[in-house]
């Protein structure tokens, strides 16, 4: 049975600590270079295993390397980075044109991107924290899964409307300089942590 006041609870809390988050960016950034529901596809699955693993281990999430997390989400933020400032020649007609973009490739971008920035983040340890709490591994599980994906929906959507006011080149480099910012934070928590 699912609990109405578990669920809400879980809801806001993560909500409003992963809104501010690295993955409202991420969903951002994706969202202005590919098709939107490919994006959220990859992304909403990966916040789901997340979820999942939260559930189902519990406060031993917290036990995890956060190291070796914080350098790999470095590296992958200074890839993609580079990925962004090295494609040259592509305007906003080959962006928008869907058939450029292959679901499968995509939405693995935008998963394989939160799986790994999101592990051992702090909405993850927050649910895992809230599933030993209250013992309502389905009613947390569902408040979670539904906070992470309405951020990452409203980060994607933001995506789209920021390309049709903003021209592209802007938008790419722009979303370079953040992307090569959340990479070089990350390996400095590595590193000093």
């Amino acid at each position: 049975m699912i609990s109405f006041t578990v669920t809400a609870l879980v809801f806001g809390v993560v909500f409003l600590a992963e809104l501010p988050d690295k993955t409202a960016l991420a969903g951002l950034v994706l969202g202005t270079r590919y098709r939107a529901s490919y994006v959220f596809a990859g992304v909403a699955a990966a916040f789901a295993l997340h979820v999942a693993l939260a559930v189902a281990a519990g406060s031993v999430l917290t036990l995890l390397p956060q190291q070796i997390v914080q350098a790999l989400t470095g590296v992958l933020f200074l890839g993609g980075a580079a990925v962004l400032l090295m494609k040259k020649g592509e305007d906003e007609e080959d962006v928008r044109s869907p058939e450029n973009q292959s679901f499968w490739k995509v939405a693995g971008t935008g998963f394989m991107l939160i799986l790994v920035a999101e592990f051992g983040d702090l909405t993850q340890i927050m649910t895992a924290n809230l599933a030993a709490r209250y013992d309502d591994p389905l009613s947390v599980g569902l408040g979670a899964v539904l906070a992470l994906w309405a951020v990452a929906g409203l980060g994607i959507v933001g995506g789209k409307a920021l390309m049709r006011r903003v021209p592209l080149r802007l938008i790419t480099k722009a979303a370079a300089v953040l992307m090569v910012g959340l990479g070089v934070w990350s390996l400095w928590e590595a590193v000093s942590g």
